[in-house]
């Protein structure tokens, strides 16, 4: 049989070439999405206080969000001893531009030493306000006061979170500690700060309020 050439070769030879190039991406692999890359400013309760690192809130919840399919990288920026006040103080530096969300967890120091709840309302106000301006999502994770502080303080601390949250339309986790204050075998000896069983059973109850947060960064 005569090989052929010429003109009507070439034609062939284009057309599979064409043909080549419109299959091959069907068969490249997929690319990968970025992570969301998410920032818990909080005090020690995000830190993780007497913890191993690996045990601290955000290395939990991220381990916890990943293993539910979620492509995520969470900064730890909690502080121990940190109040709302110095929390807005660090925020610039510890809230980078490119941050997607942040998981914002301050206020349990202010009540316990005693400051005054108007104090810590216009400082995790600003904290929103200021993340706000920056185009990065808040998610709130609130904390209540201890009731041996008398009703009137009890009243206008407690109210701080929802109200804000309100005001800002955010994702509201109400109490922090949900499930673990006052369980002896979740906290460590100081009978304030969570053990490592602890931290998972924060992470637990709130990772479906976290996932909500997620879902709203993901339409933005």
């Amino acid at each position: 049989m005569k090989r052929q050439s010429g003109p009507f070769m070439t034609i062939i030879f284009a057309c599979a070439a064409a043909l080549a190039a419109m299959i091959a991406p069907l068969h490249a692999p997929l690319a990968q999405e970025d992570p969301i890359h998410l920032v818990a400013l909080g005090d020690s309760l995000t830190a993780g206080y007497g913890l191993p690192q690996d045990a601290a809130f955000p290395e939990v919840l991220e381990r916890a969000l990943k293993a539910r399919g979620h492509n995520v990288e969470i900064t730890n920026a909690g502080v121990s001893g940190d109040t709302a006040s110095g929390g807005l103080e660090r925020l610039e530096w510890s809230v980078p531009d490119d941050t997607d969300g942040v998981i914002l967890e301050l206020g349990a120091n202010d009540m316990l030493r005693g400051i005054g709840p108007a104090v810590t309302r216009k400082a995790i106000d600003t904290i929103v306000q200021r993340l706000k301006e920056r185009n990065i999502p808040v998610m709130l994770a609130g904390m209540y006061a201890s009731r041996n502080l008398g009703p009137e303080y009890t009243a206008k601390f407690d109210s701080i979170y929802p109200d804000i949250a309100q005001k800002h339309d955010l994702v509201l986790y109400p109490f922090f500690l949900e499930g673990v204050v006052g369980n002896p075998a979740l906290n460590l000896p100081d009978g304030i700060h969570p053990t490592a069983e602890g931290v998972e059973k924060i992470v637990e109850r709130i990772l479906p309020t976290v996932e909500t947060f997620l879902a709203r960064i993901s339409q933005r």
